[in-house]
């Protein structure tokens, strides 16, 4: 049951992240049973522990649903995310090895080879590049051997990961460099300078707020 479990989880995780639904649609334990062929008790508890990640919204006698658009909620997580990432990526710079340093280049190598759209639906982001693009960022704070501040990242990234896949048909994304923002991350990273990295990390996650605004995604909370 626990291995059920854990798999629907990320199952369930990963088609939300995707985009597979729009923001507030209900999602039905039954269906979900037979597409992800477990029990709806195995889904229920998996749709709980992602409610807890902020990913799914439990309401009571009414059921689950994807989390909504929130344009303040996001403006909060977005200032929770660089505040923790910055003492995050401090602890990674000080105790960061030669180890460390290949592996988050080969991190960011893999996301650089990687295309960020799909070729067959430019509009949406190629999860292999979204996966590279996860195991980049927390490659950044591996380093800082501090789990509870690295699950809290992880998590504030999936919650930030939903506007991003929302946003990205819009010109505003894609007029948007994220190749150089990633490069600057990791050449403060590489010179040990814990001060610039917090400053382009900040830079970085505001950018995805202000393509989120300049998509029209406020308009589109404030009409739900």
């Amino acid at each position: 049951m626990a291995k059920a479990s854990a798999m629907s989880v990320e199952g369930i995780r990963r088609t939300i992240l995707q985009g597979a639904w729009s923001p507030g649609e209900r999602l039905q334990p039954a269906t979900l049973a037979t597409h992800f062929d477990t029990s709806s008790t195995v889904i229920r508890e998996s749709l709980t522990r992602l409610a807890g990640e902020g990913l799914v919204l439990l309401r009571p006698n009414r059921g689950f649903f994807v989390a909504e658009l929130k344009l303040r909620e996001l403006a909060d997580i977005t200032e929770l995310r660089c505040v923790t990432e910055a003492l995050a990526a401090r602890l990674s710079v000080e105790r960061g090895d030669l180890a460390w340093e290949s592996a988050l280049i080969a991190a960011h190598h893999q996301l650089v080879r990687t295309p960020r759209r799909c070729v067959d639906d430019p509009d949406q982001v190629n999860a292999e590049w979204a996966r590279a693009h996860r195991d980049f960022h927390l490659k950044l704070l591996e380093a800082s051997d501090c789990q509870p501040m690295i699950r809290l990242a992880s998590n504030l990234a999936d919650s930030t990961e939903l506007y991003r896949r929302w946003a990205a048909p819009s010109p505003a994304a894609a007029g948007r460099s994220v190749e150089r923002e990633h490069e600057l991350l990791l050449e403060a990273a590489l010179a040990r300078d814990a001060g610039a990295l917090a400053r382009r990390l900040r830079e970085h996650y505001e950018a995805t707020v202000q393509v989120v605004m300049d998509a029209g995604l406020a308009e589109a909370a404030a009409a739900g």
